[in-house]
């Protein structure tokens, strides 16, 4: 498997596996919008590929905290998207671990995701709630386990808490429900 950062000219590519893992043109549309989107710069899109075929994507977009006096570097994860018939074989894990890596290294903080509780800590992720990140939206009770935060530099996770503002495309309430 070879993951890279997706290219403009890999658009084509990276809607295709948008809307074949998720079954239609929601999340394919929410990404064309978000890679277009000046306030989800700086962006990390990846893709990754089994023999020349496009078989996963993950985009990381920029976020920031409201009531945060420090200078905290934010990102959010979403869409993580495999194709259906590549899914269950580490894919998603080896996207999220790269996407990780590189936010790390290019001075981001906080990655934060709305996703499966049951997936997401197995990356290292944690609920967000009770240790003071607010999501953009308000997330049910029900889910809020779904709301996870990952510290990528020792120390970040209760010196702050605030709101997530995230990037205009993300900007909607329903883009927050799991």
């Amino acid at each position: 498997m070879l993951i890279r950062e997706a290219r403009e000219s890999d658009l084509d590519d990276v809607l295709l596996v948008e809307r074949s893992a998720f079954a239609g043109d929601d999340v394919a549309e929410l990404t064309r919008d978000l890679l277009e989107d000046p306030s989800a710069r700086p962006a990390l899109s990846l893709l990754a590929f089994i023999d020349s075929r496009a078989v996963g994507h993950i985009l990381f977009t920029a976020a920031r905290l409201d009531q945060t006096r420090n200078t905290i570097s934010a990102s959010i994860l979403a869409p993580l998207a495999v194709i259906p018939e590549a899914q269950k074989q580490g894919i998603g894990g080896e996207l999220i671990e790269r996407g990780l890596q590189r936010l790390s290294e290019s001075g981001v903080d906080l990655v934060f995701v709305l996703g499966h509780p049951e997936y997401y800590p197995r990356h290292g992720f944690q609920t967000a709630g009770h240790i003071g990140f607010e999501a953009p939206y308000p997330i049910p009770d029900k889910n809020a386990d779904a709301w996870m935060v990952q510290a990528l530099r020792p120390g970040v996770i209760g010196t702050v808490r605030g709101k997530v503002i995230c990037a205009d495309g993300l900007d909607r309430p329903e883009h927050w429900r799991e």
